[in-house]
């Protein structure tokens, strides 16, 4: 693991490279770039962060070898059996994964740990619920949503009807729009979650309107989730019907996803899952995902999650008393949206000028929107992975520092 200085205390990667440049110098030659690239910038990608060495080990494992379609044996959903042999052990793992998911979210509910992506896990969910043409309430990619909350380029904009509700003048969710427009149009499904929001999200008062509307109600916490298992957030759990993650971002685990769901929707869930929308599961995927759960429920988890949020709080804090426009004014959680609107370059020419000096960061649209999705007019900045590295509210406030000192050079060149 890198520490906050971008020294490796661990051998690990670097002995994996040696070996594949043995086999492959051109492929060795580009990880090791990558690495190097990781080792020495400043990462503040929000969906992004670092894993253990023991969840990497997993990722490579013998089990990367193994085909096991279907389910284990012993399934609440009802859908019993593999149709490959030899899986006495990849069931285990597999059951062990979802109960231990179970004790990280402090629920009863079913849990699916095959998922490839969160991406993955929304689409089994809409198919578990809904029909082509059925309607969905949701939060536009602009206002902070996620590409399969409703885009149009995306399966679910095209495959479903979608309303979305607004954000106030603030940024923030306005509730009362949501209410209206669920009493309005009816939707089959209301969706909670974003990939850009910073502040709480009211999972009871969205439910809430969903019972009122005969509404089913879902929850995308792939951002937030590392939030809820380490106290830093108000779980979904109790409220939505279903619960979808990743098991990166905040969790640091593996590129992966989850679905949750209240029993009654298990058997539909999991038919969603598997024969519909995949395959064979990565079972060293799934392996993985369980050590980073039972890394989620240590003590130390929960002070690494503390941390990301007074991290980030500092981070918005420190823009904020420079002048600048944040989204919503602050942060709740792990991530802040940088509003540049009013200057003469787009997010992605902040991003590619922090590019060049070792900041990596992301062009992001922001509520109001005037340029287009390749440009936009603002950036997201995450504090996760950089607080996995040891990094507190005083280097965060350097890290604004120098992104202060690159937006006003680029202002004169761009005035």
């Amino acid at each position: 693991m890198f520490d906050i200085n971008g020294k490796d205390n661990s051998s690990y990667n670097i002995d994996n490279i040696a070996l594949i440049k043995e086999a492959s110098p051109k492929v060795g030659a580009l990880i090791e770039a990558e690495y190097n690239r990781q080792k020495n910038n400043v990462e503040l990608i929000a969906s992004e962060n670092y894993c253990s060495e023991a969840v990497l080990a997993a990722c490579g494992s013998c089990l990367s070898w193994k085909y096991a379609e279907g389910y284990p044996y012993v399934r609440t959903s009802g859908n019993t059996s593999r149709y490959y042999g030899g899986t006495e052990f990849v069931d285990q793992i597999e059951e062990y994964a979802c109960d231990v998911w179970r004790k990280v979210f402090d629920t009863d509910y079913h849990v699916n740990v095959q998922p490839h992506s969160g991406s993955q896990a929304n689409f089994a969910a809409f198919k578990a619920i809904l029909e082509p043409g059925d309607r969905i309430l949701s939060m536009s990619l602009d206002n902070g949503g996620h590409l399969t909350h409703g885009s149009a380029v995306n399966f679910s904009g095209k495959l479903y009807d979608m309303v979305f509700y607004d954000v106030d003048e603030k940024g923030y969710i306005d509730m009362e729009d949501v209410r209206a427009k669920a009493r309005e149009f009816r939707p089959k499904l209301i969706l909670a979650g974003a990939s850009a929001y910073s502040r709480i999200i009211d999972f009871a008062a969205f439910a809430q309107i969903a019972r009122e509307t005969g509404a089913y109600f879902m929850v995308d916490m792939a951002h937030i989730a590392g939030l809820v298992a380490g106290g830093a957030h108000p779980t979904p759990f109790g409220h939505a019907d279903i619960v979808t993650t990743t098991t990166h971002k905040t969790l640091r685990g593996p590129r992966g996803g989850l679905i949750f769901a209240r029993k009654e929707l298990a058997k539909k869930i999991d038919s969603a899952v598997f024969p519909y929308a995949q395959g064979g599961p990565l079972e060293h995927i799934i392996a993985a995902k369980a050590i980073c759960a039972e890394e989620a429920m240590k003590p130390e988890y929960r002070e690494y999650i503390v941390q990301v949020v007074k991290n980030c709080k500092a981070l918005s804090d420190e823009f904020i008393r420079l002048g600048y426009k944040v989204v919503t004014g602050g942060t709740d959680n792990h991530l802040i949206l940088l509003d540049l609107s009013d200057e003469p370059f787009s997010g992605r020419i902040l991003q590619e000028r922090c590019d060049r000096i070792g900041i990596t960061l992301n062009k992001n649209c922001v509520p109001c929107e005037k340029r287009s999705p390749k440009e936009t007019s603002g950036v997201r900045i995450g504090t996760a992975p950089m607080t996995t590295r040891g990094y507190k509210e005083e280097d965060f406030v350097k890290v604004v520092q120098r992104i202060d000192l690159l937006i006003k050079q680029l202002r004169e060149e761009y005035r």
